[in-house]
């Protein structure tokens, strides 16, 4: 690709024509005091450089590309109404938070169309801005009704007064951030959403914003849907820097601290906050909310693909790790990217591929278009508008791993690891086993080294709450009396019976090529709550790559070719006048 760096005063190493590089950013680099700093990032390759201070970016390529297309936000006028009513000063101040600290905050009020009573009604503003500039409103009622500003682009609340800082904290709501800061804590933001998981918010900011956090306080409330919110961003911001606040006298949240404590005691919570264990060492009270939740609510079933009979044997859920083995050519990796594809449609679930038989990339991503738009990868099935959706929301739930040249299981958990961080990512699919590089010594068996390497997988898998796949192929197969080969199981597996022994969830794909059907063997759930196993029975569209289940007491197939993204705005953002009950536990088919 011809990129021009000249152009933008971009200066290149000598001779360095490909890859990523970091160099001075011509923008701001004589008005910093560190003259040492590379802030500029470079893509030699797609020509996409930004700076990392002053957020200086575009591209160098001279080739335009017509089938991508930027997204845009709708940006809504700031009202300028400092001058709030005595009735909602007063309701603020039966909070603890005083009329001083709502006009600091740039806190609002007026009315607002609300589509839950399809009324106008008195709101509350909640201002959301970015570098100075408003990008976002929620307005709240009284009875609790909420909306964000529709196509409005979703990020922290008060994310402006944490940029420098070391430390923060984060809340679950405005008036939870606003109490803090009514205690004299300024660096405290607010998720825009609620008690939810889906942190996709994040993905733009967490470098420029986090990356030099030492602590971050994590203050949501003690629910169930609290404790989920408070899981995700400790897996994303990474457990060794986080630290857990608990309210003390019975208060579920901030601002009832902040009633029947006062300040003084709020920002006691922060002196006192846990950190979090991961020295290995553990009392009941380190898990005791989560203790208490498995006591009321029971064991429950994991997450399911959407296919009734397959849902009904199997289950999924993180922190588990499943083998998928299978002959040569029978679809396992097929049938686990239908996996894949599924859980990220319906939860939300993105996904990192650490998978060289798929090479090269473009190859494996159009499979995955093809599966999720329902239509064959070629211009005259997938037209223009279709095919640039699809690859928006393939580039923001798919990642691939690709190491230079190191493809040690090391290498590729190390990448993985950087993906939970910055991408959020919930799956690993790790395909094929053998292509990862094994250095095995003299001084250890093969059986022990397969059990180290499988011990690693469930370490990352617990650690950074993620499901991770494995795909790994059987030995040489015999055949049976039919002429056919045997289907295999994770007993048969090169190397080591290992396979089947720490595997949580175990599959094996098996293709019967004269009755056009495809078997999914599931040799082994591990905790019964999860499911129980069994055979189920599919048809194959080789025109997209999904997987229909096969029905014995119909002569029709009934394929499935409609597309699962139906509107793509609907998966990027949470729609402005639901976002409140939006869930990446929700399927949408």
């Amino acid at each position: 690709m011809n990129c021009n760096f000249e152009k933008y005063g971009i200066e290149i190493p000598f001779r360095k024509t490909s890859g990523k590089i970091k160099t001075f950013c011509p923008k701001c680099h004589d008005t910093r005091t560190n003259k040492r700093d590379k802030s500029l990032s470079v893509n030699l390759d797609s020509g996409l450089f930004k700076c990392h201070y002053c957020d200086f970016s575009s591209s160098a390529s001279e080739h335009k590309n017509e089938y991508r297309t930027k997204r845009e936000y709708s940006k809504p006028k700031f009202r300028n109404n400092t001058e709030l009513s005595d009735k909602l000063v007063q309701w603020f101040d039966a909070r603890g938070i005083r009329q001083e600290t709502l006009k600091k905050m740039q806190i609002t009020e007026g009315l607002e169309f609300m589509p839950q009573v399809e009324k106008q009604m008195n709101t509350v503003q909640f201002n959301y801005f970015l570098n100075g500039e408003l990008v976002n409103v929620k307005y709240r009622t009284g009875d609790k009704l909420f909306k964000l500003v529709s196509n409005a682009e979703l990020i922290l609340w008060n994310i402006d007064a944490i940029k420098d800082e070391a430390e923060c904290v984060i809340t679950e709501g405005e008036i939870d951030a606003l109490s803090y800061i009514q205690a004299g804590y300024n660096a405290t933001v607010s998720v825009p959403n609620g008690a939810n998981a889906n942190l996709d918010y994040l993905d733009d900011y967490i470098d420029d914003y986090f990356d030099n956090k030492e602590v971050i306080y994590i203050a949501v409330d003690t629910d169930t849907k609290g404790l989920l919110l408070r899981d995700e961003l400790v897996r994303r911001f990474g457990s060794e820097r986080c630290k857990i606040v608990t309210y003390y006298d019975g208060c579920k949240d901030a601002n009832e601290h902040l009633i029947k404590l006062g300040t003084h005691s709020l920002l006691e919570t922060l002196k006192n906050a846990k950190d979090i264990k991961v020295e290995g060492i553990f009392g009941v009270t380190d898990f005791e909310d989560a203790l208490d939740s498995l006591y009321n609510i029971g064991l429950q079933r994991g997450v399911t693909i959407g296919h009734d009979n397959f849902d009904k044997a199997i289950s999924f859920e993180t922190k588990r790790v499943m083998i998928v083995t299978g002959i040569p050519g029978h679809g396992k990796s097929e049938f686990v990217d239908e996996i894949v594809e599924r859980l990220n449609i319906r939860y939300g679930w993105r996904c990192a591929y650490f998978s060289p038989e798929n090479f090269p990339l473009q190859i494996h991503a159009s499979k995955l278009i093809s599966k999720i738009t329902g239509k064959k990868f070629q211009k005259d099935c997938l037209n223009l508008s279709e095919y640039r959706q699809a690859k928006e929301y393939v580039e923001k739930n798919f990642f691939f791993i690709s190491p230079d040249e190191d493809y040690s299981m090391d290498s590729v958990l190390d990448k993985a690891k950087y993906l939970v961080k910055k991408r959020g990512v919930r799956i690993l699919v790790i395909d094929p086993y053998n292509k990862l590089e094994h250095q095995i010594t003299g001084s250890i068996s093969e059986t022990n080294y397969i059990s180290k390497q499988l011990d690693l997988l469930h370490i990352f898998a617990q650690k950074y709450d993620c499901m991770v796949v494995l795909v790994a192929h059987p030995r040489k197969m015999n055949k049976s009396n039919t002429s056919d080969f045997d289907v295999p199981t994770l007993y048969d597996i090169n190397g080591s019976a290992n396979f089947y022994n720490k595997a949580d969830f175990g599959l094996t794909v098996y293709r019967d090529r004269k009755k056009e059907l495809v078997e999914v063997h599931i040799q082994k759930v591990k905790f019964k709550h999860l499911g129980e196993g069994g055979i189920n029975y599919f048809h194959y569209n080789f025109n997209n790559g999904r997987f229909v289940p096969y029905n014995e007491f119909s002569t029709n197939i009934n394929w499935d070719n409609g597309s699962h993204i139906k509107n793509l705005e609907e998966q990027l953002q949470i729609p402005a006048d639901d976002f409140f009950t939006a869930s990446a536990e929700t399927p949408p088919f």
